[in-house]
């Protein structure tokens, strides 16, 4: 319920007066409007003495370099790894290393039964051989002579036309003169032609034995050895792959059968992983993988360790995994103690951006608005607090970059600011004096006048 008072008379819970105008005496009116008056200036100079102070924290505004980091959970994945399965299946007889032994890449790590494999090898050696024996047979002597018989073939055919021509001209000459029958002269002719038939049939065979017989016969040797080399080192190959070997160095992390076992297709018999160096693989939002490139620094902070393993990033996918829309990115370390184990989910911190010279405040500075502004609560020579609208840069832990809006030197509220109303009055307080979890509040109007007095000297 609101009380009458008269105008101009103070509004306060120390001052309380009351008084009732008679119109039948002025001598009252008088006196009490004078001590309404002295009321009035009393309580108006208490209450400027009584305005609130806040106690805050604050820190200067720094001149410093601050980074910009990307931080992703990742899994470990060795360097190399293989998982060998053999080609063939067969019990195994010997084992030659254990699990976690260390390996070189050639080394001799298991053999499976092979006696079979070798004998059929031997039996496609010999053939082999043989093959190599005909063709040498076939070029170097069988087919020379079959043609030097064609020679003679050819020779002793001409030999034959030549006589019988000699022959033939002889008997004409005689039945010109009448001195031999008709019968003698065509039966000389026949023979010429006989011999002539024969003489070109030699010829016909020495020039495909020059030409087709030649190729085709040697072509016929070439392949009769190509085929058995082939089998040979088909079985030789058979062979090889009874005996399994490392394809890289590294370190025997898992050996599943026993000596004496079979091999199943398609079940690694062996598997080796080089994790002389590790990767860390991690699947980042891609606008945080925008700012990534390679060979940028990054750390591995692993579970176990005491200080975070320093590495580079060396790939960062082109493209986005289809399934969750984020970028894979890989980090490599080194690994020389093996400290680092395949598998592990550790934590990535990649460097970014490196800014010097950067204007910093800390982060617990920074009070967000309702429509994303951003602003700082900023402590003038007045010691009064003045909101400031700040344009934020890079944050990096408990520290952001200003880009727009402060200057070096600027003292800025850390502790005290939310919920600060702008222009209010603030007594610095040093943060060694601060109690752990202490939240600093306003004073109220007379609760404490030695920091009253405290604030009117610094003032």
């Amino acid at each position: 319920m609101k009380s009458t008072r008269p105008a101009g008379f103070p509004n306060s819970a120390h001052c309380h007066a009351s008084a009732i105008l008679t119109p039948s005496s002025k001598r009252i009116a008088s006196l009490f409007v004078a001590t309404a008056l002295i009321f009035s200036t009393g309580c108006s100079r208490d209450s400027a003495d009584k305005e609130p102070v806040v106690s805050v924290q604050v820190a200067p505004v720094n001149k410093t370099t601050i980074q910009r980091t990307v931080t992703a959970e990742a899994i470990l994945f060795p360097l190399q790894q293989s998982a060998i399965t053999p080609k063939i299946s067969a019990p195994v007889r010997t084992f030659y290393v254990k699990r976690g032994a260390k390996i070189h890449k050639g080394q001799l790590l298991a053999v499976l039964e092979n006696r079979d494999l070798a004998a059929a090898a031997e039996e496609n050696k010999g053939t082999y051989e043989q093959a190599q024996a005909a063709y040498t047979t076939t070029t170097a002597a069988s087919l020379p002579e079959e043609i030097q018989k064609a020679k003679l073939d050819v020779q002793a055919a001409k030999q034959t036309l030549e006589a019988e021509e000699k022959v033939y001209r002889s008997r004409q000459d005689l039945f010109q003169q009448g001195a031999l029958p008709r019968k003698e002269l065509d039966q000389s002719g026949v023979s010429l032609t006989q011999a002539r038939n024969q003489y070109e049939i030699a010829q016909k065979h020495l020039d495909s034995l020059m030409a087709v017989g030649k190729q085709q016969e040697l072509k016929s040797a070439a392949g009769q050895l190509t085929s058995a080399k082939g089998k040979y080192l088909g079985a030789k190959a058979q062979l090889n792959y009874s005996e399994i070997r490392s394809p890289i160095d590294g370190v025997v992390t898992d050996r599943p059968l026993y000596p004496g076992e079979m091999t199943a297709t398609g079940t690694p018999l062996i598997t080796v992983m080089d994790i002389s160096q590790v990767i860390a693989r991690a699947h980042i939002p891609q606008a945080e993988a925008a700012l990534l490139k390679v060979g940028n620094k990054a750390s591995i902070t692993v579970p176990g360790l005491d200080d975070p393993v320093d590495g580079k990033v060396t790939v960062v996918s082109p493209a986005l995994d289809p399934n969750s829309t984020t970028v894979e990115v890989w980090v490599k370390a080194a690994n020389p103690h093996h400290s680092l184990k395949p598998g592990t989910s550790v934590q990535l911190s990649m460097l970014a951006q490196t800014v010097p010279d950067a204007l910093v405040v800390p982060a617990s500075s920074l009070l967000t608005a309702p429509d994303g502004s951003t602003s700082v609560m900023l402590v003038g020579s007045d010691n009064r607090a003045h909101q400031k609208t700040v344009k934020v840069g890079i944050r990096q832990d408990d520290q952001a970059q200003i880009a727009e809006g402060l200057q070096a030197g600027d003292r800025v509220v850390t502790s005290g600011n939310y919920g600060l109303p702008d222009n209010t009055k603030v007594r610095v307080e040093a943060a060694a004096e601060k109690t752990k979890g202490e939240k600093p509040s306003a004073e109220k109007p007379g609760s404490d006048k030695s920091g009253d007095e405290k604030s009117g000297s610094e003032k």
